[in-house]
């Protein structure tokens, strides 16, 4: 049992408040669970007597806690999901991705070591969910993760070439660890929006880590992006340092609406 939670298991019911020149020093140091919890953690210090090393320990360890919360609602928020999903809902046993693949990508091993990975698949056989999943998985063990449908990401762009900003706006993109692209191929690009998405796929070569889905296999890449020479270009450096997994069968979302009797 750790100071922290001996504090919350004895603490009186009747706590003095911090004296106001300690409140105004913890509010100026912006320590909020230090000044949160000392009134407690003082008062049972006090009955339990408590080394100074004890109450130091809990007030640190219920600091570190409380913002290690912060930064990770932070960074979820930052992440843009469109939807929560976890590694821990998703059906190994019932999807294409063998089990050693699936453990190793839930390792995140690959974003340390700045590696892609691309789903390749019909829809509905579980690509959207693997990647949020990862980020989320990711952004819980610390790392700034991106999510964007391709759509959403060449928008983005186009609107940076109006004040020639794109640079910025990928160099803003690439400070997360791990960018996510989903929906790759659902509409085709134009010139422009090719060189866009090449200019990403370039920037984050070796340095960060991009997690991309298609339905469209990779030799069918030039039904959507027009530009031959430069879908060569993003192709060879997203797959250099990559893991390629090939998702099939049949759309878990129409499994779903069968189950429970909606007609197709």
């Amino acid at each position: 049992m750790t100071a922290t939670t001996r504090a919350k298991t004895v603490a009186p019911k009747h706590v003095p408040e911090l004296s106001a020149d300690l409140d105004a020093g913890l509010r100026r140091l912006k320590l909020a669970a230090v000044r949160r919890n000392a009134p407690e953690v003082l008062q049972v210090a006090k009955t339990q007597r408590w080394t100074p090393e004890e109450v130091l320990r809990t007030l640190i360890e219920a600091e570190l806690l409380a913002r290690d919360a912060s930064n990770t609602r932070n960074r979820l928020k930052a992440a843009a999901f469109p939807v929560l999903k976890t590694l821990d809902s998703f059906e190994v046993p019932a999807s294409s991705i063998p089990p050693a693949t699936f453990d190793y990508l839930s390792s995140l091993e690959w974003i340390r070591a700045q590696h892609n990975l691309c789903l390749i698949g019909p829809p509905g056989t579980g690509k959207s969910h693997t990647l949020i999943g990862l980020g989320h998985a990711a952004i819980h063990t610390g790392h700034k993760v991106r999510y964007f449908t391709a759509a959403d990401l060449i928008d983005t762009l186009y609107r940076g070439l109006a004040d020639n900003t794109v640079g910025k706006i990928i160099d803003t993109l690439l400070r997360a660890d791990l960018v996510i692209l989903d929906e790759i191929g659902f509409a085709p690009l134009d010139d422009t929006g090719t060189q866009l998405l090449f200019r990403l796929v370039a920037g984050a070569y070796e340095r960060r880590s991009l997690a991309i889905a298609s339905h469209w296999p990779f030799e069918q890449w030039g039904r959507f992006l027009p530009e031959h020479t430069t879908a060569a270009s993003i192709l060879d450096r997203l797959l250099h340092h990559a893991t390629v997994v090939i998702t099939d069968g049949d759309s878990y979302r129409m499994k779903n609406r069968t189950k429970r009797g909606d007609r197709p």
